[in-house]
Formats: C-alpha cells, sequence, structure tokens
C-alpha cells in the first residue's frame, strides 16, 4: 500500500469515506474535543444548581435573567441544564 491511504470499500452514501489514517485520527480528536466541551458546558455546581432552583421559583423561566446571576453561563446553558434535570412527563 503506497504511504497512509487506506484501500477503497464500497460504502452506502450516508458515510463519510476516510482516505487517510490522520483523517481518521483528526476525527477521533475532533470527537473528543467536542463530547469534551458539552461535558463541561454541563457541569454544573451545587451553588449554582441551588441559585437555579431559587431564581425560577422567583422569575419562572426567564433563563436570560438567571444567567444574569450566574457569571460564565448562557441563557441557552441554564435552560438546556433545566430540560434535562427538571422537566416533567407531560404524558402522564
Amino acid at each position: 500500500m503506497a504511504g497512509d491511504q487506506l484501500p477503497k470499500a464500497e460504502t452506502p452514501d450516508d458515510t463519510v469515506t476516510i482516505s487517510s489514517i490522520g483523517e481518521v485520527v483528526d476525527l477521533v480528536a475532533a470527537d473528543e474535543n467536542s463530547i469534551s466541551e458539552a461535558a463541561k458546558k454541563l457541569e454544573i455546581s451545587e451553588d449554582e444548581e441551588t441559585l437555579i432552583i431559587r431564581m425560577f421559583n422567583l422569575v419562572g423561566d426567564r433563563w436570560s435573567l438567571i444567567a444574569g446571576r450566574i457569571p460564565g453561563r448562557s441563557a441557552e446553558e441554564i435552560e438546556k441544564y433545566w430540560n434535562s434535570r427538571h422537566s416533567t412527563n407531560q404524558n402522564n
């Protein structure tokens, strides 16, 4: 096999064709970075959670107001956290 080229294989239309080992390494690294970034963003401290709950009880789902009280957090992060932890099942 010449260089670091991978052999060609038949692939369905919805897959990515990777032509070199370098591309595989880059894809794995990019995937790991996006996972670790997502995990960091969802890590809410106990103090932040307490504040989010107290603020939600005062102002409801006004996420920008709540985020304004927590340095480094966006309204989208607060809403995503709230919906992932405190959502209720509407089907019951």
